[in-house]
Order: structure tokens, then sequence, then C-alpha cells
């Protein structure tokens, strides 16, 4: 559903376009479309010292060990001020190490102003164990500043390997359920009502409650910011490989009506389009699920599967692969025959929408037909690599 912004920017951008103002409506589509890639969203991480708090922001950004942007973790407190970690691929998403909550540098009841609260989206509180009185006197503090907080139960998976060892029957599913009650327990007990506490580790987060966080910080989100957090997620279930196509899906006909403004000949083709702009987009895609070569080789070693079975699985030829403006090209020149036949079904339904001229309806129609189809072919290899990570398909 277009919100009103997107209405106001429609009207702007008929209204330039009925008066064959091309450079306009061009860049109006520019101005909306970099509005929305850059809405910021800032993201604290607090707990105590040694609760896991730098490795949940290394997982969560893809960033391992001698990578640039590494937030160094330790038993020993790292972290002396609040430290932003910005998102190597999505610069407007940053992940904010603050200093643990008690330390002798930051006592816990001037803490947030110590932090500067304010910047912040939303706090996600870590532990390693039970939550502590420090950490309930801050997310009373949060409350009262009318922020958002979620409890997180880090490094479930060494709780689960220990109570392994010494069960002779053991239910992982009645472990994970005993030590949730035991956390929302302990907090209910220090007065924080309906806690949600979420079971995480940072090693394995397509498993335990990651999905399950990552699903209620999308609800609760600002509808404006929720973007900014998909596309910044890493692809750990079939779900968020398919919202991060949707919200792709919306963006196309801004971008096909951008590339189809600018007009640009293209080689064999009867049709006018913007073919860089259309790698640019195409890049977007790739890097968001992962399908890029650093993502993939990072994807390798995280994995232990080879690189090749990656490569083997994945049937677009924009996968894998740098983006150039010769691939799109090709791209372009098989879509080209089966937007033709939709030019005039497409022209009739948006020349009175949009207010596109006759003309271009032709070039808005190759590129968005070629934008739809690359996306459904690169979501699709998304699903496969995740099942190859996974070992769900093994074959060669």
């Amino acid at each position: 559903m277009d919100t009103p912004h997107d209405c106001e920017s429609i009207e702007e951008i008929k209204e330039a376009l009925q008066k064959n103002n091309q450079a306009l409506a061009i860049a109006k589509i520019k101005e909306y479309v970099d509005k929305q890639n850059n809405i910021p969203l800032n993201i604290a991480i607090t707990g105590e010292t040694g609760s896991g708090k730098s490795t949940f922001i290394n997982v969560f950004r893809g960033v391992k060990h001698g990578d640039a942007g590494y937030a160094p973790a330790g038993v020993r407190e790292c972290t002396k001020v609040p430290t932003p970690y910005t998102h190597p691929n999505y610069p407007n998403v940053t992940l904010w190490d603050l200093p643990g909550v008690g330390g002798k540098h930051f006592p816990a009841d001037q803490y947030l102003n110590d932090v500067g609260f304010e910047k912040y989206d939303f706090f996600i509180i870590i532990s390693d164990t039970r939550f502590r009185e420090n950490d309930v006197k801050l997310a009373r503090e949060i409350k009262r500043m009318k922020k958002k907080f979620y409890f997180v139960r880090s490094k479930i998976d060494n709780d689960l390997r220990a109570q392994k060892l010494c069960q002779s029957e053991f239910s992982e599913a009645e472990i994970k359920e005993q030590i949730k009650e035991d956390c929302i327990k302990c907090l209910q007990e220090q007065g924080i009502q309906s806690p949600q506490v979420f079971l995480v580790s940072c090693f394995e987060l397509h498993l335990h409650d990651f999905s399950l966080f990552i699903e209620t910080l999308e609800r609760e989100l600002p509808e404006h910011k929720r973007n900014a957090l998909l596309f910044a997620m890493p692809n750990i279930s079939q779900q968020i490989i398919n919202k991060k196509k949707e919200a792709f899906q919306a963006k196309i006909k801004w971008y096909a009506l951008s590339a189809a403004a600018a007009g640009v000949p293209v080689p064999g083709l009867s049709v006018g389009v913007d073919v860089a702009l259309l790698v640019n987009v195409v890049k977007q895609y790739a890097v968001s699920f992962g399908l890029d070569v650093p993502s993939l080789e990072n994807l390798a070693k995280n994995t232990g599967v080879p690189f090749r079975h990656f490569m083997a699985s994945i049937l677009s030829p924009l996968a894998g692969i740098e983006i150039t403006t010769d691939l799109i090209i090709m791209v372009l020149t098989q879509c080209a025959s089966t937007a033709t036949l939709m030019a005039a079904e497409e022209a009739s339904r948006l020349i009175p929408i949009i207010g596109i001229p006759v003309a271009m309806a032709l070039s808005f129609t190759t590129a968005d037909t070629m934008l739809n189809f690359i996306l459904n072919e690169l979501a699709d290899d998304a699903q496969r690599v995740f099942e190859k990570a996974l070992g769900c398909n093994t074959t060669e």
C-alpha cells in the first residue's frame, strides 16, 4: 500500500511527466528512492561485561575477526565508550556497542544519559545467564524514556551442550523452555511486567528464537524503519528471503520509471533505458540476498560448504559474478520480446495512474519486466544457497 509520501511523490512525478519534464521526473524519483534507501536505524546493544554483545554485533553484520569494522570481544570490558559499527553493505544501519552496565565508569542509575539514549531506535539487553539487577534497572529507565527494549538470552548453544553431556535423557525443547521460564520469572520478580525473552545463539542464528526476535522487531518498528532492518538482516530463513523480495518488488516501479525516463539508447534494442541505473539495482539485489562473490565466499568459510557447491546450486547468470553493463544488456535483450507483448496492456494501465507518456511505455515495461524477472531468479537462488548452507540439499 502506498504511504501518503508515496502518493505525494507520484503526483509530483506525474506532473513532471505530463509537462514532458523528464529530467525533473528522474530527479524526483531519485530523491524519493535515495531517501527510502538511507533511512537511519540505530540499534543499541547493551548488557554486562562478557555477555556476548560484541559477538552479536559482528555476526549480525556478517563481519569476522580480521575484517574491517570487527568489534573486539573478550572476557574483560573492551568497550569504554559507545562505539558505532555500521553495516558493511548498509551504512544507514548502525549497531552501537555500549559499555557494560554497572561497570565502574557506567553505573546503572546514570547509564542512559552517559551513552546518549536519544539517538537509538531501540535497545537490546543481552545476558548469557540470568538477567541481573543492573539489566532490570536499565530496562526500567529505557521504558521511562519511552523507548523499546528487548531481552536476549545469549549463548544458548553452550547451555544446551552442557546439559546434553550431563543428562541421560536430553530434551532440547524442555531445556530451552526451562531457561526461558527462569529468565522471565527472574525479571517478573524484579518488577518487569510481561517480559519478552529471546533465546539466541550467535553461531546458529537460524535456530532457537532469533527468527521470532526479528519478527517482533519488524512488527514493533515504525513502518518507515522496517526495510532498513530487513535488508541488513542475514538470510537465516525462507521467510526473510521472501520479505526482502516483497520489499524490493515494491520499489521496482520507481526504478523502471526512472530508467525509462532517461531514455538512453541500448544497442540491439528498440527501447531506451538507463542501463547504469539497472546495474546498480541488480547489485542491491545480489548483495541483500548474499549472492555477490564476497558474501558467498564468507558463507563457504563459515559453513564449511565449498564455494563451488554454492555456485553449482545457482541458476541465475547474475549471481556469484560481477554485475556489468554487458550482463544487464544481455538480460534486457532476453526480456525485450516479452515486454513488447505486454506493452499495450501495461501502457493502458499505467498512463492514467502515473502519467507515463505513450512513447515511454515500452521502455518502462521492458525495465519493469526485466527487474521482476531478475528479482524472482535471485530470490530462488538465495533459497537454494540457504538450503545448501544448512545441508538440506546435498546434491553436487
